[in-house]
């Protein structure tokens, strides 16, 4: 990461407003009270951090040549999904700014942050077909991998969410949500993990650690949302919980910088 903020300015305006807000976070906490408008005012734009990683990765999605390429499919996927948290972020201020209501669940926000989950789902899995999984998967090794990452993700999932949910049937789009949300991201990490196991030297080696950054950032989003879920009635704007995902968006939009190097680096190849 640190030879991805030395090379582009894009990289260092994320860790910029990443420092901002940590400042923003620290501050506020120390010597505000929680009814202080700078709370509200930063659980509302913090999101940009996430908007910034979008516009990049389908910026530089297009210097792969965009949905013509793999590799720009995987990099658009991972970019729609960032601006669809943040249309998430934009649908609660809207309840709490202009509506003055709290936040129902499930809500209009729930289209942007369960909408991420199968883009992120097709962005790992075209990442895993720039990285060679396909070959890879050949092996019976990789097969049996290929069955045990996914169930054991799954069983975390359930573990830590659903092991003692009632469900209410009289509400069915909120039990297929809180059952959608962590398994979809259980999906989407063990295709990750999975990829970064069977990855062998593709590229010369250059994928490797950025699927791993990938897998890094696919934990911090699942591990925001599940202290969210179970902590949620102690949440308030700029809470601890919401530093987490400044965090999730953070590492994000930098896996989704740092493959600028990999354009970069093969194009020296070419040359």
């Amino acid at each position: 990461m640190l030879n991805t903020v030395k090379k582009y300015w894009e990289a260092k305006v994320a860790v910029f407003l990443f420092v901002l807000y940590s400042v923003w976070f620290i501050f506020i906490h120390m010597f505000l009270p929680h009814e202080h408008f700078l709370y509200e005012y930063f659980g509302h734009s913090y999101g940009l951090i996430d908007a910034w990683g979008a516009i990049w990765g389908i910026l530089i999605a297009r210097k792969w040549g965009g949905l013509k390429s793999v590799f720009g499919k995987a990099l658009t996927m991972f970019s729609i999904g960032l601006f669809l948290q943040e249309f998430g972020q934009l649908a609660y201020s809207y309840y709490i700014f202009v509506q003055h209501v709290d936040v129902p669940y499930p809500s209009i926000g729930d289209i942007g942050f369960f909408g991420t989950i199968p883009f992120y789902i097709l962005g790992a899995y075209y990442l895993a077909e720039v990285a060679g999984v396909n070959v890879s998967m050949k092996k019976f090794a990789s097969k049996l991998q290929a069955l045990l990452i996914p169930a054991v993700m799954l069983g975390v999932g359930y573990f830590l969410f659903l092991r003692n949910y009632e469900i209410d049937m009289s509400n069915p789009l909120r039990v297929f949500l809180d059952f959608g949300y962590p398994l979809g991201q259980a999906i989407y990490i063990s295709i990750g993990i999975l990829t970064f196991s069977l990855t062998r030297n593709i590229l010369g080696g250059i994928m490797r650690m950025k699927i791993l950054f990938f897998i890094i950032a696919f934990g911090a989003q699942f591990l925001a949302d599940y202290i969210f879920i179970f902590f949620s009635e102690h949440y308030y704007a700029a809470s601890p919980i919401d530093y987490l995902y400044l965090v999730a968006y953070f590492l994000m939009t930098m896996a989704i910088l740092q493959l600028k190097t990999v354009f970069d680096s093969l194009n020296r190849s070419e040359k």
